[in-house]
C-alpha cells in the first residue's frame, strides 16, 4: 500500500510542476508588436466597410485575424477611461453611427487624440471582424504618410 502512495505523491508532484512550468511560459509568452508588422492587405476605409456590408462572410474570411492598414477621413474621436478610439462613420443606423472603429494601441494614443475631425488619417490595425454596425480594428498605429 505504501508503494501507491508513493507513485500517487510523485506523479501529483510532476503533474504541478508541469502545470506550473507550462502556466508560467504562456503567461510571459511575448504579445505580437502589429505596429511593426506588415499589412496583409492596405485599402481605402470605404472600401473595407463596403466588403463586410455586402457579405459579411465572405469579408470575414478574407480579413479578420489579418493586419489591415487603412485610410480615409476620420469622422471623429472617442475616449473613454484609457482608450482612444478613432472612428469613420458611414451610416447612421438604428444604434448610432455604422462605419469602421479603430481602437489605438496605448503608444499611439496620445497622438490619435490630437487627430482632427475631417482630416486624413492613415491606420494600421488588427481586424478582429464585423458586429453588424462596425468594422473593428483592434491594436492601431498610425502609419506615416
Amino acid at each position: 500500500m505504501k508503494k501507491w502512495i508513493k507513485i500517487f505523491a510523485g506523479l501529483f508532484a510532476i503533474g504541478i510542476i508541469a502545470i506550473f512550468v507550462i502556466f508560467f511560459f504562456f503567461y510571459n509568452k511575448p504579445h505580437p508588436d502589429y505596429a511593426n508588422m506588415d499589412a496583409a492587405y492596405t485599402m481605402a476605409v470605404g472600401d473595407l466597410y463596403k466588403s463586410y456590408k455586402a457579405n459579411k462572410t465572405e469579408a470575414g474570411q478574407k480579413y479578420n485575424g489579418q493586419v489591415i492598414a487603412i485610410s480615409g477621413r476620420l469622422s471623429k474621436v472617442e475616449l473613454s477611461d484609457s482608450l482612444t478610439t478613432c472612428v469613420f462613420v458611414f451610416n447612421q443606423g438604428i444604434f448610432g453611427d455604422e462605419g469602421v472603429r479603430c481602437t489605438m494601441s496605448p503608444s499611439f494614443s496620445a497622438e490619435a487624440k490630437k487627430f482632427q475631425p475631417d482630416g486624413e488619417v492613415r491606420l494600421k490595425g488588427y481586424c478582429t471582424g464585423f458586429n453588424d454596425t462596425d468594422v473593428i480594428l483592434d491594436k492601431c498605429s498610425i502609419e506615416k504618410q
